[in-house]
């Protein structure tokens, strides 16, 4: 198993890796599934356009060949000769060019879909070095193997194509009593047949060489655990700067809770242990809500902002224990508890009440 600084690359390639290997152009493709497609397209196009294409060259030759001797080609008449050939050539040949761009496009896309890699064409000055290049053409295991998969890849078309070609030698010996139609006929169909055995020796190999690449390419991204935990850090933040950005986050929570304190209309305390602060708006809440609360220090300094503003303090140990334990900042009381909280509400109100009838005599 290959090895980074001494440790295993044991571990499967992350989807951060992929798409880094994808984004500078790394990615599992077969050069052998392009070119089975291309080769295919590229037949069927001809069998199709076959009638196209031979009358289209059979009319250019003969309007040529037939005016020789009286063709006359000046410096002043080449531009216009160049473009008649070109446009013969391209009408001709167009349709086999477009199909086979096409296909080419279309098995790329299929083996590694669409994404453009600007990355591919950033230059690199190493790549500009003679002694490596030279090194890496001709030294490179990946050369090599390169090297040795094409001559298997040629053994064995050509293996086949001599195989299937010697049963076509020896059916051609009845040819000398064959018509000229039966001789053509029997070329074309063992041409066909030629082709279509031997696109599907090229079949097998391209799903062999598409099955190697997907496993060389997984392989070759594989990490070690250390590569790991270095890109969590990265994509997730280190733990140490995350644990501080945390601490931060409570302590603007805790400095927005004191805030909203003064708001409330009773603090439930432990009495010391906990304190609960619960503001209820009758026309707007469906049931009490909790709007700071706290332990320890964070319950002492929650009283002491009650008492400096006037907020009623009930001592309820149970009651205070059970809102810290269910509820968040934010959240209505449960309904378990509407009870106990609905009673203590009802006297402070009571209590505004009559502190607002004593007001007004």
């Amino acid at each position: 198993m290959p090895e980074v600084d001494g440790q295993d690359k044991s571990e499967q390639p992350t989807s951060k890796k992929i798409d880094d290997s994808r984004d500078k152009g790394q990615v599992a493709k077969s050069v052998e599934i392009n070119s089975l497609a291309v080769f295919t397209v590229g037949f069927l196009i001809l069998i199709t356009t076959q009638k196209f294409i031979g009358s289209n060259i059979s009319e250019f030759t003969v309007s040529y060949f037939s005016n020789l001797d009286v063709l006359t080609i000046s410096v002043d008449q080449l531009p216009q000769r160049f473009q008649e050939w070109f446009y013969q050539f391209l009408l001709t040949v167009g349709p086999i060019l477009l199909g086979l761009s096409v296909i080419g496009l279309i098995a790329n896309y299929g083996q590694v879909g669409f994404k453009i890699t600007p990355k591919v064409f950033i230059p690199k000055m190493d790549r500009f070095n003679p002694i490596t290049g030279i090194k890496n053409t001709l030294f490179s295991k990946k050369v090599v193997f390169e090297v040795l998969k094409a001559l298997a890849k040629l053994f064995i078309i050509g293996g086949f194509a001599y195989w299937v070609i010697e049963d076509m030698i020896k059916n051609s010996l009845y040819l000398m009593n064959m018509t000229v139609h039966e001789t053509v006929g029997f070329m074309i169909s063992n041409t066909f047949e030629l082709i279509w055995k031997l696109a599907l020796v090229y079949v097998a190999i391209s799903a062999v060489d598409f099955t190697y690449q997907r496993l060389k390419h997984t392989k070759d991204l594989m990490m070690t655990k250390q590569e790991v935990k270095d890109e969590m850090n990265q994509t997730d933040g280190n733990p140490y700067v995350k644990s501080k950005i945390r601490s931060i986050q409570i302590q603007n929570a805790k400095g927005r809770m004191m805030q909203d304190v003064p708001t409330a209309d009773v603090v439930i305390t432990n009495p010391t242990h906990y304190a609960i602060a619960l503001k209820y708006d009758l026309q707007k809440d469906s049931a009490p809500k909790v709007v700071a609360k706290g332990v320890d220090d964070v319950a002492l300094r929650i009283r002491k902002i009650a008492e400096d503003n006037g907020i009623p303090i009930h001592e309820d140990k149970e009651l205070a224990r059970a809102l810290f334990k269910m509820c968040d900042i934010g959240d209505f009381i449960p309904q378990k508890l509407f009870r106990a909280v609905a009673t203590i509400l009802a006297y402070v109100f009571q209590l505004k009440n009559n502190k607002k009838k004593r007001s007004i005599v």
